[in-house]
């Protein structure tokens, strides 16, 4: 306390600005943090914990309406006793939930590996083409990144249908493909990539695909990794596009089929929602780094 004392009223309000800034960032976390923790911990607790304490919340009245919650719900984060019965239901005794997660699976990847091909070269072209044409196509994209795909949902579905694509994955690969999420990203980062690079290059005799190959692609790949962690996000929790091009719920992905599970199979949501947020934790955590930079150089390159 004579320490704080003897510090400079200037420094003093620096310790308390961030003490205080700390002490914010702390409970915002916690407040973030507890409906995952809450989720990840309950997938262990058994069916019957799970009524005792949470079946005021799912149950029902004689005419399957919700039922007005007049306790307090019990939130528990460490169950009486492990159980891992949840968890074999889901990975061993029932494979209709492991369809769908490979279903999800299978529609995300395809897009995630084409957008960012796409939107790699149509980036590097907005780049070095000059011209108002290319400036009206890129504020189309901007337009178009504007719209929710609410918005562009009916125009989608008229043109699957017209193509004969509807109760196809096509459907849903080709309209993520062509997302201009991506190409916009991209293109801002690329734009702040030094012309004195370029310049150089094409004095010593490279062309255009060497300007890309060995300037423009290796400079962007941190930008192309924080891109790719948040299309794999957007496209992993998608719900609107299959519930609407695909009629047929055997495709359908484990983001649709987590709001089926019914309410008298609690913990298996639990399960299947933290097996859910599994490859999205793992790449968040494992690309943190590269997420944060790519941010951080989005209005600048790197020195």
């Amino acid at each position: 306390m004579k320490r704080f004392k003897t510090l400079s009223a200037r420094r003093r309000k620096e310790l308390i600005h961030i003490c205080v800034t700390t002490l914010f960032a702390v409970i915002f976390a916690a407040i973030f943090l507890t409906p995952i923790i809450l989720t990840i911990t309950n997938s262990f607790m058994a069916q019957s914990e799970i009524n005792a304490n949470y079946g005021a919340i799912f149950a029902k009245n004689e005419k399957g309406g919700k039922v007005f919650i007049s306790e307090i719900v019990n939130l528990k984060f460490i169950p009486d006793m492990i159980s891992f019965s949840q968890y074999v239901t889901v990975l061993l005794k029932s494979p209709a939930y492991l369809i769908k997660f490979w279903n999800s699976v299978i529609l995300v990847l395809p897009i995630l590996f084409f957008q960012l091909a796409v939107a790699v070269f149509a980036s590097y072209g907005f780049m070095r083409a000059k011209g108002k044409l290319k400036e009206i196509v890129f504020f189309s994209y901007i337009i178009l990144m504007l719209m929710p795909y609410q918005v562009t949902l009916v125009p989608n579905y008229l043109v699957s249908t017209w193509l004969h694509l509807i109760d196809t994955r096509w459907a849903i690969w080709l309209p993520g493909i062509a997302s201009p999420f991506a190409v916009y990203l991209l293109t801002k980062f690329m734009r702040r990539i030094p012309s004195s690079y370029i310049e150089a290059a094409q004095i010593d005799g490279a062309g255009e695909w060497q300007i890309f190959s060995r300037i423009a692609f290796p400079i962007c790949k941190t930008c192309l990794f924080s891109v790719a962690i948040l299309v794999f996000i957007d496209y992993w929790n998608m719900v609107e596009q299959p519930l609407i091009l695909l009629s047929d719920s055997e495709m359908h992905p484990l983001s649709v089929f987590l709001s089926e599970v019914n309410s008298n199979e609690t913990g298996l949501a639990f399960a299947l929602a933290t097996i859910y947020m599994v490859p999205g934790l793992l790449i968040f955590l494992y690309g943190e780094e590269y997420l944060v930079e790519g941010i951080m150089y989005q209005g600048g390159v790197k020195g």
